[in-house]
């Protein structure tokens, strides 16, 4: 225990080297809150294209500038897909992705993939972070039994936490040093030296008893998003039917100084972790032999919500006597939220997807993703950003906003388009144009 002690001191001096596995929207912010409180970091990724980028001073991400990057860089940060190299840093901390797979259960090959990567290299005094959004029992049940496969032991020759992720990208009042860090560890010395390492960069750190809880912390913040967005969502069905303005409601609701906090509908749920964090919860429930009832009548829910909204354009092209095929409808924002480059889960895909099979024509503009990326479920779409000239607005059928960006100039919209169908709430309070504004 004096080796483990000797260690929680080393991660609280700064003076280590920090290893992060997964240099995407987590990932490189939290690089780059080390590197900016002095510590040494290494990074790794798979994609030699990122890689390549990050170690000539570029950034991939658009909240990111490159200006940023090639700061990192200066102070010391490295980037590489040469994972034999993991021995170096004394902590690793696993940023990757936690999908689900097309039965929606959870898909760990990216962590199990880390977590052997690591075995392989793994050596005495390390510490290893799982900070990936996943059920309570990962780390105990899945990483732990890998790491050990190396034959050191854990406890004693390396450490092991949870400290799950809380990045918001694109939100200019909290970053990775402004949000608290909740830790659990496999062990006491094991959260005592995943303390003091976050210490060194986070404006607070919460200690928790065990890596469940950790684990099971990120968990409830994210389905406790998803059912008060599902909530909002079916009483947006509700409300539009009653020829209620929903907008108005919450706008009024929110004035009450407690007991309400604004949540807001809208054309789907986006992002790696709303739509995706939730079905873990009801996946280890359902090992457990129980059933989370709420958690998935909420998923029901916001599931239907792109087909809902596809239902709002036919029968706002019918009342124009037009029907779905044929119609020329273009997509405004692809990104998952606001003012960001992120697509990942956007329901601008499955969107673009019903419309497509109702045989409509579909292009999209976004100002933040100038071509689609490929996606796992939608790799082939193959498409660009279209300029949003008056002219081609005017050839336009049908304007769809699924992301309110900033960017767009929503009076010269109204101005131009024909009929807008607005899932955001953006363009309350606008009148006066040509455009036909329907709420969906």
């Amino acid at each position: 225990m004096g080796a483990n002690s000797a260690l929680t001191a080393k991660f609280g001096s700064g003076d280590v080297k920090v290893g992060v596995i997964g240099l995407g929207y987590v990932g490189l912010p939290l690089a780059r809150a080390f590197i900016e409180k002095g510590v040494s970091v290494l990074g790794f990724d798979v994609d030699p294209a990122k890689v390549a980028k990050l170690r000539e001073g570029r950034s991939y991400i658009g909240h990111i500038d490159s200006q940023v990057v090639a700061a990192m860089r200066a102070k010391g940060f490295d980037a590489t897909t040469d994972f034999g190299r993991l021995d170096e840093p004394d902590a690793i901390l696993i940023c990757v992705p936690t999908p689900l797979s097309e039965s929606r259960d959870p898909d760990l090959g990216y962590v199990e993939a880390s977590a052997r990567a690591i075995a392989a290299r793994l050596r005495p005094g390390q510490l290893v972070v799982l900070e990936s959004t996943t059920y309570p029992g990962t780390t105990r049940d899945v990483v732990l039994p890998i790491l050990a496969e190396s034959g050191l032991r854990p406890g004693e020759d390396f450490l092991l936490a949870y400290s799950p992720e809380r990045e918001d990208p694109g939100n200019p009042d909290f970053s990775a040093p402004t949000i608290p860090k909740v830790v659990g560890g496999l062990d006491e010395a094991s959260r005592e030296a995943a303390v003091a390492l976050y210490s060194r960069i986070v404006v607070s750190v919460v200690p928790v008893s065990t890596v469940e809880v950790a684990e099971a912390c990120k968990i409830l913040e994210n389905t406790y998003r998803a059912v008060n967005i599902a909530l909002v969502n079916e009483l947006k069905v509700l409300y539009d039917r009653m020829g209620v303005d929903v907008w108005e409601v919450i706008a009024a609701a929110k004035t009450k100084p407690f007991g309400f906090q604004a949540f807001y509908p809208g054309p789907g749920l986006g992002g790696h972790c709303i739509p995706i964090d939730p079905f873990y919860l009801t996946w280890v429930a359902r090992k457990h032999g129980l059933a989370t009832r709420f958690i998935e009548l909420a998923g029901e829910i916001n599931t239907s919500m792109p087909a809902y909204v596809v239902g709002r354009i036919a029968d706002a092209l019918n009342d124009l006597g037009k029907p779905v095929r044929g119609s020329k409808v273009t997509i405004l924002g692809m990104a998952y939220k606001k003012d960001v480059d992120d697509p990942r889960e956007s329901p601008g895909f499955e969107l673009m997807e019903l419309l497509m099979h109702k045989g409509a024509e579909v292009d999209y503009n976004d100002p933040h993703i100038p071509t689609l990326p490929p996606m796992r479920k939608y790799p082939d779409l193959n498409m660009s950003s279209r300029e949003l000239t008056p002219e081609y607005v005017r050839s336009r059928d049908v304007l769809l906003i699924v992301t309110d960006h900033s960017a767009y100039d929503w009076p010269g919209l109204v101005a131009e388009a024909a009929l807008i169908v607005d899932t955001r709430g953006a363009l309350r309070g606008l009148s006066g144009g040509r455009a036909k504004i329907v709420r969906a």
